[in-house]
């Protein structure tokens, strides 16, 4: 074997392109999570831990907890911090986050920016785009494994959205199953107004045996019956000319 001192800078050249190759395929790799294309309500919601701020600090959250509590869970999935129609509806859910709670129901919102730029988000004012302090944790999805679980995570690398979150809105039960599901482009804001009175719409039903909501039910409006005896019941009363 002849040692050759020009052999050190080819050995070195070759590791470099090997490390570059797999760093490369690792980038590539964490865009390329399965997305659950099977999530539909009545199915279990994906499990997830992650770092959040609340109250000007980190925190650990758990949709495990929520489920251990017997509470209901409604996530919020958004694109950015510091962009436009996000704050309009972290904001709106946060002011009514006491109307939440006391229907036993949690607010978590998710995006795939980290937990620093999330408290720096709610140390600038809104007056200047930002979301101020709030009553509802900013979850960091910054592996990007929550967003892929629920369907919502922009994959395709030519979209200008690429690895971030589209407005995914999911209502979870304390059993862990998803009740309802919502994802809209990114343009059109969700109202908080509505997933209020879904919430309302589903523990009503749950606690109701034999008894639905008809369409735009409010809490105090009339029930349907679901069998076909006791629906003419409600059809008679609604729809008789």
């Amino acid at each position: 074997f002849v040692h050759s001192r020009n052999s050190h800078p080819n050995m070195l050249s070759q590791i470099l392109t090997v490390a570059l190759i797999a760093t490369a395929m690792v980038a590539t790799m964490a865009f390329e999570i399965p997305e659950n294309i099977h999530l539909k309500p009545r199915t279990q919601a994906p499990a997830f831990k992650a770092k959040a701020v609340l109250d000007d600090k980190f925190i650990n959250i758990a949709l495990a907890d929520n489920i251990a509590a017997k509470k209901w869970t409604v996530l919020l999935f958004y694109p950015f911090d510091y962009t436009f129609v996000c704050p309009t509806e972290i904001i709106s859910f946060s002011e009514k986050s006491t109307e939440f709670a006391a229907i036993n129901s949690q607010v978590f919102a998710i995006s795939t920016d980290s937990h620093h730029t999330h408290l720096s988000w709610t140390r600038t004012k809104r007056e200047d785009g930002g979301v101020g302090k709030l009553n509802i944790p900013l979850v960091a999805d910054t592996s990007k494994t929550i967003s892929a679980s629920y369907g919502v995570l922009v994959t395709d690398q030519d979209d200008e959205m690429f690895g971030a979150a589209l407005r995914g809105l999911f209502i979870i039960d304390p059993t862990g199953k998803i009740r309802t599901m919502q994802i809209n482009d990114d343009q059109v804001g969700r109202s908080v107004e509505e997933t209020l009175r879904l919430l309302k719409a589903f523990q009503f039903a749950d606690s109701h045996e034999g008894e639905a909501c008809p369409a735009s039910w409010t809490p105090g409006a009339d029930t349907i019956k679901t069998n076909p005896e006791g629906s003419r019941e409600y059809f008679k009363s609604h729809y008789s000319s």
